[in-house]
C-alpha cells in the first residue's frame, strides 16, 4: 500500500499546530494527475490560515500550499496532456500542496523544462502570476510609466520589481534597511518602510505621483498608497493583512475600503486581485501566463529569490522563518528529494 505524507493544520495557531500525519493515497479521478511534490512554497496566506486568519482557507484539519512543482506520479484514464515523468508546476486554488503526494485536476498544470530549478519554478505560480496579474492584467502597467512596491524584498514584491523592470518600469520599494541592498540590486529605489514616509518620498520624485501602487497591507497603508498615486492612476490591493494574520473582519473591511476608494472622484481606480479566484475564472490566461513565465526564467530574464528551502520534516521552521520578517523572497518545502540541477545559491537549513 502506497502512503502519502503532509503537513496538517489540525487546529489554529503558533507553527507548532502544524503536524505530519500519514495517509493511504487515495484514489485518482479520471482528469486528475497525481504529482510527486518537489517543493511547496510557503506564502502568507498558509501563515494567516494557520492562525486562523484566511477565510478563504479550509477549516481544520486541513493542509495548507498553494503552490508547487514536481513530477508525474500517475494519470487519470481521461488525461491525455500529460504522461508519468513529465515535470510539471502550478498553483492549486483548493490549498493542499504540503505533501509529498498531491492529486490535482490535469487543466492546472504546466510542464516545466528538466533543467529548471524546481524551488525556482515552485516560486512562480504564486508570487510572480500575481505580480503578473496585478501589473499587466489589473493596471496595464507601460514602459516607462512608474510605480510603487511595498514589502519589495518579499516573494511577491521582488517579483513585482523585477518584472516591472523587465518592461521598463521606473520602481520604488519599501522594505527594512537590511532587504534595500535586494532591492537595489533589481533595479528600483529603496524606501526605509519603518524610518521614511513613501508618499513624500514618491512625491519628492514625481510631483504628480505615480502610475501605479502595489499594496499587501491594507488600512490606513492602502489609504496612504491611493494618495501617493497620480489622477488616473490605478492601486491594486493583493491582501488585508493590516501587518499580522488577517481575519474576517479585515477581509469585509478591505472590500469596503476599496469599494469607498472608487466612489471618490479623483480618475483614480483601486482594483484587488486574489490570484486563486483568477485561476479558477480563466484557466486559459493561467496556462498561457505560466508558460510565458517559465519561458522568462528559462532565458534567464527573472530570477526568483529562494532563501531558504527547508525539509517537510521541518515544516514548523519554514512558517517560523516566514512569520519572523527577516526572509527575503521565497521560503521553500521540500517534499521529496530534488532532481540533480545546476548549482540555486539556495541557503539550505
Amino acid at each position: 500500500m502506497r502512503c502519502n505524507v503532509s503537513a496538517v493544520v489540525n487546529q489554529y495557531g503558533a507553527p507548532n499546530c502544524l503536524e505530519l500525519q500519514t495517509q493511504k493515497l487515495s484514489s485518482l479521478g479520471a482528469n486528475e494527475v497525481r504529482i510527486k511534490v518537489f517543493a511547496a512554497g510557503v506564502g502568507w496566506a498558509d501563515i494567516m490560515a494557520r492562525r486562523g486568519g484566511y477565510p478563504l482557507a479550509p477549516k481544520p484539519p486541513f493542509i495548507p500550499g498553494y503552490d508547487f512543482s514536481g513530477v508525474v506520479d500517475e494519470v487519470g484514464s481521461q488525461v491525455t496532456d500529460f504522461n508519468i515523468g513529465d515535470y510539471v508546476v502550478g498553483l492549486n486554488p483548493q490549498f493542499g500542496c504540503y505533501s509529498k503526494y498531491l492529486s490535482i485536476p490535469a487543466d492546472l498544470l504546466v510542464k516545466f523544462p528538466k533543467h529548471l530549478d524546481p524551488a525556482k519554478v515552485c516560486s512562480l505560480p504564486l508570487n510572480y502570476l500575481t505580480a503578473y496579474c496585478m501589473l499587466f492584467n489589473k493596471a496595464n502597467i507601460q514602459s516607462q510609466q512608474s510605480i510603487l512596491v511595498h514589502s519589495a524584498a518579499g516573494g511577491v514584491g521582488s517579483a513585482l520589481v523585477q518584472l516591472a523592470r523587465r518592461s521598463g518600469v521606473n520602481v520604488l520599494g519599501t522594505a527594512s534597511s537590511n532587504k534595500h541592498a535586494v532591492v537595489a540590486n533589481h533595479g528600483a529605489i529603496p524606501i526605509d518602510h519603518k524610518t521614511e514616509d513613501f508618499v513624500k518620498v514618491v512625491r519628492s520624485k514625481y510631483q504628480q505621483g505615480i502610475d501605479a501602487a502595489f499594496d499587501p497591507i491594507g488600512g490606513k497603508n492602502l489609504n496612504r498608497s491611493f494618495s501617493a498615486v497620480k489622477q488616473g492612476g490605478v492601486v491594486v490591493s493583493y491582501g488585508f493583512s493590516g501587518g499580522q494574520f488577517g481575519g474576517l473582519l479585515n477581509m469585509i473591511s478591505g472590500a469596503i475600503q476599496l469599494t469607498m476608494l472608487n466612489l471618490i472622484p479623483n480618475g483614480k481606480k483601486a482594483f484587488f486581485c486574489a490570484l486563486p479566484s483568477e485561476v479558477n475564472k480563466n484557466k486559459q490566461w493561467y496556462r498561457e501566463a505560466l508558460t510565458s513565465l517559465i519561458g522568462m526564467l528559462d532565458r534567464k530574464e527573472i530570477d526568483p529569490i529562494v532563501s531558504h528551502t527547508v525539509p517537510l520534516a521541518e515544516i514548523q521552521k519554514a512558517h517560523e522563518l516566514l512569520e519572523s520578517g527577516t526572509t527575503i523572497g521565497k521560503v521553500i518545502v521540500q517534499c521529496n528529494d530534488f532532481p540533480s540541477v545546476p548549482d540555486t545559491n539556495q541557503v539550505k537549513l
